[in-house]
């Protein structure tokens, strides 16, 4: 039977005491209604069902170009009066699945069993067994176990109150199930809302098996309501996935300080120390060691590697054997070949440089392309831009640059050229030549320092 996932989203979130809406804070660089549609998409072929409310215009623009269906519910009258928003989407003969899009570590796994089970009864429900269930429907079972009613706290007794096994919200039945029970929903509660959850009931009055799942950890299935569950997601997140990367053979200094916001991927006898941040889709290869503070971003980085600590690297490509910092910063559009050299207090931003090149201290390469064997002494800046117009410097192979060289491009060094310490370049260097462009040194004998009076 298809699939279609139906994701509840229009929530303020009042307790996040934000003007952005509450499924649109980030947990590992992305919202958290993000983490829920990707799931959605690993398990089922169809485009989701976003239903949505307060701030639905930024809610869309945050997803602008993706196959989603978007449905409005103008007034949060619970969430069983959402799924009636989004029934004439829902079409019958499909199993549906329903989930919220403040609940973002839910696995894939957990999901596709509770749709086996549903696909089997009808109806599967996943729960979870919490130490304190406060503030969470409970699950009610008849004598013989199965599930009878669930019931919210707000509405149970005290006796209810002290069961430990609570409704997620999440759930998986048949779409005509939807189709005839939502439409007949009653709002007579504490809350005054028409809740999903009551289609439990009216399902054990037809007969119908409600069996639920139990979900393998209680984090998996915990929604953020609070900046304070909002930040202990993000932990349990990380967690986990250095969890995963130290089982896939990487070292981690410390395993609670490192942050992976995106994808980042590991080859054999990795390094990381600690406070490393990872955003976007990073490739370390083998034997690659991150010193301490790094943030490195939509990058690839060669085998061997050295990235010493406090580097900031973004959307560059890394060679073999290259090391990189104390201090450095790597900005998008550069590529560095393999046995390259950057030093601390370095920035390079969109240039080429070749394999063995050295930019070692406290200098600047902008919009360049730099070839092989270059030395680029300290203090050296590529002058690129005139104001209006962003200009391209060349450095061919073999060339020696002097320290507090500028080069104010656009300008040429030719290949094997030196040019001499305290350099402006303005004009293109030949092959093999020296440029030098100092004023002539004076020494002026005699000469008295001034000096303030003495009392």
């Amino acid at each position: 039977m298809k699939l279609i996932v139906c994701i509840l989203a229009a929530g303020q979130g009042k307790r996040m005491y934000s003007d952005r809406p509450k499924v649109l804070h980030h947990l590992a660089g992305k919202p958290l209604v993000g983490h829920v549609i990707d799931t959605a998409r690993e398990i089922s072929g169809q485009s989701p069902i976003i239903v949505y409310g307060h701030g639905g215009a930024s809610l869309r623009a945050a997803f602008t170009g993706e196959s989603l269906v978007w449905v409005e519910q103008r007034e949060q009258l619970g969430t069983g009066h959402a799924i009636g928003q989004a029934l004439p989407s829902i079409p019958t003969g499909y199993m549906t699945l329903i989930l919220y899009g403040d609940v973002p570590l839910l696995r894939a796994a957990t999901l596709q069993q509770l749709v086996g089970v549903a696909e089997r009864t009808g109806f599967g429900l996943l729960t979870a067994t919490l130490d304190d269930p406060a503030g969470y429907g409970r699950i009610v079972r008849d004598p013989d176990g199965k599930i009878n009613r669930i019931v919210e706290h707000k509405d149970a007794t005290p006796a209810e109150l002290e069961f430990a096994e609570i409704n997620t919200g999440i759930m998986a039945l048949h779409s005509d199930y939807l189709h005839r029970w939502i439409p007949a929903l009653q709002n007579k509660n504490t809350q005054g809302e028409y809740y999903l959850t009551d289609c439990v009931a009216v399902a054990v009055a037809e007969g119908i098996d409600v069996v639920g799942v139990a979900a393998a950890t209680a984090s998996e299935v915990m929604g953020v309501n609070t900046r304070i569950q909002l930040a202990q997601l993000e932990r349990q997140y990380q967690h986990d996935v250095a969890e995963r990367l130290m089982a896939g053979g990487v070292t981690l200094r410390d395993p609670a300080r490192i942050d992976v916001r995106g994808e980042l991927t590991c080859g054999r006898d990795v390094e990381i120390d600690i406070n490393a941040v990872f955003i976007g889709k990073v490739e370390l290869g083998d034997r690659v060691s991150v010193g301490a503070n790094c943030v490195i971003e939509d990058t690839i980085i060669g085998d061997e590697t050295q990235i010493l600590p406090n580097c900031v690297i973004e959307s560059a490509r890394i060679g073999e054997a290259v090391r990189i910092g104390p201090f450095a910063r790597i900005r998008p559009e550069t590529v560095l070949g393999n046995g390259v050299r950057i030093g601390n207090y370095v920035e390079v931003k969109k240039s080429q440089i070749g394999d063995r090149s050295k930019v070692n201290h406290l200098s600047y390469i902008g919009d360049s392309e730099i070839g092989r064997n270059v030395n680029v002494g300290a203090g050296t800046i590529t002058c690129n831009y005139d104001g209006a117009f962003k200009h391209k410097t060349v450095i061919e192979d073999d060339v020696f640059i002097g320290s507090d060289t500028q080069l104010v491009a656009p300008v040429t060094v030719g290949r094997g050229a030196t040019v001499g310490a305290g350099t402006t370049v303005t004009e293109d260097v030949g092959a093999d030549e020296l440029a030098l462009s100092r004023v002539k040194q004076k020494a002026i004998t005699g000469w008295k320092r001034p000096r303030k009076p003495s009392n």
